[in-house]
C-alpha cells in the first residue's frame, strides 16, 4: 500500500471520485458557503483519513471551498494509501470535485535557468526559508514547509540565454484542464511557443515574450 503509483496509475484510481493528480499530488475541492461549513468539511476530511491523517493530509480551507491534497508527505509522491485515503474521503459523504470555487485545482511552480545550479539553489533556498523536497537529489526542488507558496526548481542551462527570462511558470493543472486553460490565455493575448512536448507542457507567452508552462501528469510515463 506504501508502493508509489505511476502517475496513470494515481489518476485512474481517483479520477472518477473529482479528484486530479495535479504535480505528484491527488487534489480534488468541496465546495462551501461558510467559513464553518468549510471548517465541518475539514474535520470530515480528517476524520475519514484516521490515523493517516498528519502524514497525507494539507487542507486549504476558505468561505467558498476546501481545498484537499493527498500525498505521502514523507517522500513528496503518491502511493497506494494515498489513492485509498482520496477515496475515503469522499466515501464519507463529500462532494468532491477539481472545480469547485472559482476555478479548476492547481498548483504552482517556478523554474530558474541556471548554469551552476549548486551556486545559486542556497540562495534560493535561504531568502524563501524553503526546505529540500522529500526525495529529491541534491540539486532538486525546492519546497515551503508550510506548503503555502509554489516550489522552486532549477533547470540546467548548457550556455548563457540573455535573449529570454530566466524565471518562469509552470502552472500544474488537472489533465482535462490543460486545453482549457491554453484557449483562455490564447485569447487574453498569449500565444504558444511549442507544443513538441504536450501533453508533458506546452510553452507560452505573454505579448512582450514573458513565458509560462501549462503542465500535466500525461506524457510523463505509463
Amino acid at each position: 500500500m506504501d508502493e508509489r503509483l505511476s502517475r496513470r496509475a494515481a489518476s485512474e484510481a481517483v479520477g472518477d471520485q473529482g479528484w486530479r493528480l495535479v504535480l505528484g499530488a491527488l487534489c480534488s475541492s468541496v465546495a462551501v458557503t461558510s467559513l464553518a461549513g468549510a471548517v465541518e468539511v475539514a474535520s470530515r476530511a480528517v476524520a475519514a483519513c484516521g490515523a493517516e491523517a498528519d502524514g497525507h493530509l494539507r487542507v486549504d480551507v476558505r468561505a467558498d471551498r476546501v481545498v484537499l491534497t493527498v500525498q505521502t508527505l514523507a517522500i513528496g509522491a503518491v502511493t497506494g494509501l494515498d489513492a485509498q485515503l482520496a477515496r475515503a474521503i469522499t466515501a464519507s459523504g463529500l462532494t468532491t470535485e477539481p472545480g469547485a470555487g472559482r476555478r479548476s485545482v492547481q498548483l504552482l511552480e517556478i523554474a530558474v535557468d541556471a548554469l551552476d545550479i549548486a551556486s545559486v539553489r542556497p540562495f534560493w533556498r535561504a531568502v524563501l526559508a524553503y526546505a529540500d523536497e522529500p526525495g529529491a537529489a541534491a540539486d532538486g526542488p525546492l519546497v515551503d514547509p508550510l506548503g503555502q507558496g509554489p516550489a522552486i526548481w532549477f533547470q540546467q542551462m548548457d550556455r548563457p540565454r540573455p535573449q529570454r527570462n530566466r524565471l518562469h511558470l509552470d502552472i500544474s493543472v488537472p489533465h482535462d484542464e490543460a486545453a482549457r486553460r491554453i484557449e483562455a490565455a490564447v485569447a487574453a493575448g498569449g500565444r504558444v511557443l511549442s507544443d513538441t512536448r504536450a501533453p508533458a507542457f506546452w510553452v507560452l507567452a505573454d505579448a512582450e515574450g514573458n513565458e509560462a508552462c501549462v503542465t500535466t501528469w500525461q506524457g510523463r510515463d505509463g
